[in-house]
C-alpha cells in the first residue's frame, strides 16, 4: 500500500526528499564557486557539479509537480487554523515556482554562454537555447537574485515542519516523514 491515512504517498515522499537533499546540497555550491578566495580548478569542479545538478533538480520538480497533477495530495488536517493552509499552500507553490526559475535560468545562462552540461551532452541532448550574451547576462542575474527569494522560503517550510514536529506534535510532519517507511 503507498498511503496511510492523511499521508503522501511514498512517490511524493520519495520525490520531496530527493528534491530536499539535492537543493540543499546545490545552494552551497552555487555561493562557494563564486568565491576568489577557491582555488580556479575547485571552483571549476563545483561549476560543473552544480550545473549538472541543476538539471537533475529540473527533472526532480517536474517530475514531482507530474506526480502532483496526477495523484494531488491529501488535504491539509481538519485542525490547523484556515491561515497556516493558506501560508502552506503559497509556500508549496513559491518553492515549486522558485525552484523552476532557478533551474531555468541556470540552464538558459550556461546555454546561452556556450558553456557545456555534460550529463546533457553525454545524452546527445541539444543545446535547446542560442549563444546570447544578453540572454546569458539575463538569466545569470535571474538566477543570482532568486537565490534570495528561494533560501528564505526554505527556511520557512523547513521551521514550519520542524514546529509541527517538535513543538505541535501534531502530525503534520508525518505526512512527508518517513521517505520510505509505511
Amino acid at each position: 500500500m503507498e498511503r496511510s491515512g492523511t499521508g503522501y504517498r511514498r512517490t511524493a515522499r520519495v520525490l520531496h526528499w530527493l528534491v530536499a537533499i539535492v537543493v540543499i546540497a546545490t545552494l552551497p555550491v552555487g555561493m562557494l564557486m563564486l568565491e576568489e578566495s577557491v582555488p580556479r580548478e575547485t571552483r571549476d569542479a563545483l561549476f560543473i557539479f552544480h550545473k549538472n545538478v541543476g538539471v537533475v533538480i529540473l527533472l526532480l520538480v517536474l517530475a514531482r509537480l507530474a506526480y502532483r497533477a496526477w495523484r494531488p495530495p491529501p488535504p491539509m488536517p481538519d485542525h490547523l487554523p484556515r491561515w497556516q493552509v493558506r501560508i502552506a499552500g503559497a509556500t508549496h507553490a513559491g518553492l515549486y515556482v522558485l525552484l523552476l526559475v532557478m533551474a531555468v535560468s541556470g540552464y538558459v545562462r550556461v546555454e546561452a554562454g556556450n558553456f557545456p552540461i555534460e550529463l546533457l551532452d553525454a545524452l546527445g541532448v541539444p543545446a535547446l537555447v542560442p549563444v546570447n550574451e544578453t540572454l546569458e547576462t539575463t538569466a545569470q542575474a535571474i538566477h543570482f537574485w532568486t537565490r534570495f527569494l528561494l533560501v528564505p522560503l526554505i527556511v520557512l517550510h523547513v521551521g514550519a515542519a520542524l514546529h509541527h514536529r517538535f513543538v505541535l506534535r501534531d502530525g503534520v510532519f508525518a505526512r512527508m516523514w518517513p521517505p520510505l517507511g509505511r
